[in-house]
């Protein structure tokens, strides 16, 4: 795609996850895609244009479209994206997905600062960007003021010599997104960007949105609540494979009381009420010295959870866990 393309397409996928009725949506994606149509006769897809067609929009939707216009000249020439919509759409799903357990977990994230890392995440050098986390984590504000320069430098044009391994052109272009990051403290974002990076083979044909929510599980599975809506939405096939990834991480666990990967899958059941079972299975079937009392009230709700207990009984599990499993029966 071109950058007007890219702008477009950015735009639309802002769009598609905010809140705006389904009405309004289509009705956006109608006149957007008419408006492309005559670009060559000089019209744009750009914010000013989205708003004329809906007034109403959101603070929060209004800066995603900035961020858009921001981000379309990049990932139109940048070596690793260079206008593929599927890169363009797993990079979306990235950033939305962080931002989420951003707000979750009451972390303050600036999305445009977010973007701008996690576009040099995806596409810079991997040695400067460990160079740019050490600068963040080991400055009292969070700031990586050795960019400062750079940054102006960049913005105003003046001469910018670079070495390794900060010295290619797409580091040139990207120290001229906004915002200037010297400015802004990074700590939230770098806590957002922690990725676990989910052993994916070519057989378990992942798409990107579900590699993406499944490395959102497995880094903060605390926060996996606030990722259900998506994970309804995952096709079952893949559905399948995210639960085997989730049973390979609980089977490194050695005490089960609550730990946060019960709440991860325990959320994912709710989800795709389908792999209650599996989830039930590896339960009833834990060494009997590592269940806890405390798992009890936790999955005791649940449409399997009667098997399992059945199961403890019969293995004899430690006297405090079948009286919580006893308490709860008997009342």
């Amino acid at each position: 795609l071109g950058t007007q393309e890219v702008r477009a397409y950015l735009m639309l996928l802002f769009i598609e996850n905010s809140g705006l009725n389904e009405a309004v949506k289509d009705n956006i994606r109608g006149k957007i895609a008419d408006q492309l149509k005559q670009t060559w006769q000089g019209k744009k897809v750009d914010r000013a244009f989205v708003l004329s067609l809906y007034p109403d929009l959101s603070q929060e939707l209004l800066g995603q479209l900035e961020t858009a216009e921001r981000l379309a000249p990049i990932m139109t020439r940048a070596t690793g994206i260079v206008g593929n919509p599927r890169l363009i759409k797993r990079f979306l799903n990235a950033l939305s997905i962080r931002m989420t357990i951003a707000r979750a977990q009451g972390v303050g994230v600036d999305e445009a600062a977010l973007a701008k890392m996690l576009l040099f995440e995806r596409l810079g050098n991997s040695d400067a960007y460990k160079q740019l986390l050490v600068a963040v984590s080991s400055n009292d504000s969070g700031r990586p003021e050795f960019l400062a320069d750079w940054e102006e430098r960049a913005n105003t044009g003046a001469k910018l010599e670079l070495k390794a391994p900060w010295d290619d052109e797409f580091v040139r272009e990207w120290l001229t997104l906004p915002p200037k990051l010297a400015d802004h403290d990074l700590r939230g974002v770098l806590y957002v960007s922690r990725e676990y990076a989910p052993l994916i083979t070519p057989e378990d044909r992942l798409s990107s949105n579900s590699v993406e929510l499944l490395a959102a599980l497995l880094e903060h599975p605390e926060m996996a609540a606030n990722l259900k809506d998506r994970l309804t939405k995952v096709p079952k096939a893949e559905a399948d494979v995210m639960m085997g990834k989730l049973l390979d991480k609980a089977r490194q666990e050695q005490e089960w009381g609550v730990p946060p990967i019960l709440e991860a899958m325990l959320t994912f059941c709710e989800a795709d009420p389908s792999q209650g079972n599996r989830l039930g299975a590896f339960l009833a079937n834990l060494p009997p010295t590592q269940i806890q009392p405390s798992i009890v009230p936790k999955i005791r709700d649940t449409p399997w959870s009667k098997e399992v207990f059945k199961t403890w009984g019969e293995r004899h599990v430690a006297v405090p866990v079948m009286r919580a499993v006893n308490q709860r029966e008997h009342k």
